[in-house]
């Protein structure tokens, strides 16, 4: 299809705070924008929904609204739909109705600790080889068990077959292309990859794995690639008869929007949590480090290309609670100002286990802690700590990531960044003066939905491949290295020393 008889590309970005459809040009840039925030909701500590209702309610709105800001675009110059979504959140609901049986449950919720214990017997990579990933409360295999055992007459239905699971993109695309009236159950590689029922080679469900979580394989999505057709826009909808034609959970997504395509590439995003991919091109390397194996990406039928990924549950999410719990704040970008007013952190480290830890730790049972206090620290140290601890935590994926991949010759030269917290250029400076390479941002941002744009226009010839996306992808702003190396080690050994507070905390009796 070429990009001169239709125009756009739209993504739909399901996120953990809001829904968004952002509408895209062939050069990559952005035309107009709709989005919504959602509930957050917590029954109890430790447990964290959102209304799956309420988040399509929201989508719609959002590809209205965006729509609506550019009178001259319709669905007839729109080529195609891509979705990035928020990947291990899990909504079961039923087939027929339409309707959740339950709320979705976050991927930040722990509470399938007990569940995760269980199915490990001891050993927490006890499905590692199979899927990637150790058995944590971050992944959706166990929410959705949970569901099935605790949902009064959930388990019944999903065993005659009325119930269908998915992460929030299948459930976004089930409702794009009809919901009850013929919708496409669909997932892709990456976000099957988090689930812990895929296999990591083969690319299918596991019928053990499930067996084991007791889910029954009747409840999940087909699993398809990144970019491909999987159906059309419903009739009636805003989007009818568009192609919905790509789906990458949302650090994929990034991933693929910042032209990440060779071998040892990386980018971190900064967002609700931070996530940092490294490109391992077709081969898995299992991690011996705590990191997680996933599906990078996968285009039609070509092979799929896998990474390494290093997952923080508490980045942004931290400032936003400084605003909201603490009030120290009164929008996330005083953290800088507050934290520009000191040279230094003063002493005080913030480890923000609020979820637990995860990568490299995987600690479920951790919580946080403000360590080192003393008289001396004012409210512009603890901003300085907050800020602070989201580099730190990225620089412990950093080198587990260089460990894993030291036998392959893969090494980071550079990160390339992206998400809300890359304004925040005190945090950019000393994220490169903590990994000791270049941090570069794009002058998109908004590579999240740009990447899930890109896997949807590539699969309906709108862009003809990765060149494309390289060729638009351009440079906004770079920071190099510029602290004195002692120092950069002193910091960092007391956050290491800083993170050993955290551990064990939370009693059995009230996980």
């Amino acid at each position: 299809m070429s990009p001169n008889t239709t125009t756009y590309v739209l993504a739909i970005d399901q996120g953990t705070t809001s829904s968004r459809a952002i509408l895209f040009d062939h050069a990559g840039d952005i035309v107009s924008v709709g989005q919504l925030e959602h509930e957050q909701i917590f029954p109890r500590a430790g447990w964290v929904e959102h209304d799956a209702m309420e988040i399509w309610r929201n989508v719609r709105k959002a590809v209205a609204d965006c729509l609506g800001s550019s009178p001259s675009v319709n669905s007839k110059n729109i080529a195609a739909v891509g979705i990035t979504n928020q990947r291990e959140t899990a909504v079961v609901w039923d087939r027929t109705t339409g309707e959740p049986v339950y709320n979705a449950i976050v991927w930040q919720d722990t509470r399938t600790a007990k569940i995760v214990e269980e199915l490990g017997q001891g050993d927490p990579d006890r499905f590692k080889e199979r899927c990637g990933l150790p058995l944590a409360t971050y992944f959706a295999g166990p929410k959705v068990k949970w569901i099935l055992d605790n949902v009064e007459g959930a388990r019944e239905k999903a065993e005659k077959g009325d119930l269908l699971f998915g992460t929030t993109d299948s459930w976004v695309v089930w409702n794009l292309t009809g919901g009850v009236e013929g919708g496409v159950h669909v997932t892709d590689v990456t976000n099957a990859s988090r689930t812990m029922l895929m296999n990591l080679d083969t690319l299918d469900w596991n019928p053990d794995i499930c067996a084991e979580m007791g889910i029954p394989m009747s409840m999940l999505p087909e699993i398809r690639s990144s970019s491909e057709v999987y159906g059309t826009g419903r009739e009636g909808g805003f989007l009818v008869g568009v192609p919905i034609a790509g789906i990458l959970g949302d650090q994929q997504a990034a991933t693929f929007g910042q032209a990440c395509f060779e071998v040892g590439m990386a980018k971190n995003t900064y967002g609700t949590g931070c996530f940092m991919l490294m490109n391992t091109g077709e081969e898995i390397i299992h991690s011996q480090n705590g990191l997680l194996t996933t599906v990078c990406y996968q285009i039609g039928d070509r092979k799929p290309v896998y990474a390494l990924e290093g997952s923080i549950a508490v980045a942004g999410s931290l400032v936003q609670w400084v605003r909201d719990n603490l009030g120290l704040i009164k929008d996330a970008a005083q953290i800088e100002t507050l934290a520009k007013g000191v040279e230094d952190n003063g002493g005080a480290y913030f480890v923000p286990a609020f979820s637990g830890l995860f990568a490299p730790y995987w600690k479920d049972d951790a919580r946080g802690a403000l360590v080192g206090l003393t008289r001396y620290v004012n409210k512009g140290h603890i901003a300085r700590a907050v800020i602070e601890s989201t580099a730190f935590q990225t620089r412990e994926v950093s080198e587990a990531m260089a460990a894993d991949a030291k036998d392959k010759g893969i090494e980071l030269t550079e990160l390339k960044v992206d998400g809300g917290m890359t304004a925040n250029e005190t945090l950019m400076q000393f994220q490169a003066d903590q990994l000791g390479v270049p941090v570069i941002r794009p002058k998109v941002a908004e590579t999240t939905a740009l990447g899930a744009a890109y896997a949807a226009g590539i699969a309906v010839g709108f862009w003809q491949g990765e060149q494309d996306v390289i060729d638009n992808w351009a440079e906004d702003k770079r920071w190099e290295p510029a602290v004195d190396q002692d120092d950069r080690e002193r910091t960092y050994r007391l956050w290491k020393k800083a993170v050993t507070k955290t551990f064990d905390w939370v009693d059995e009796d009230v996980r």
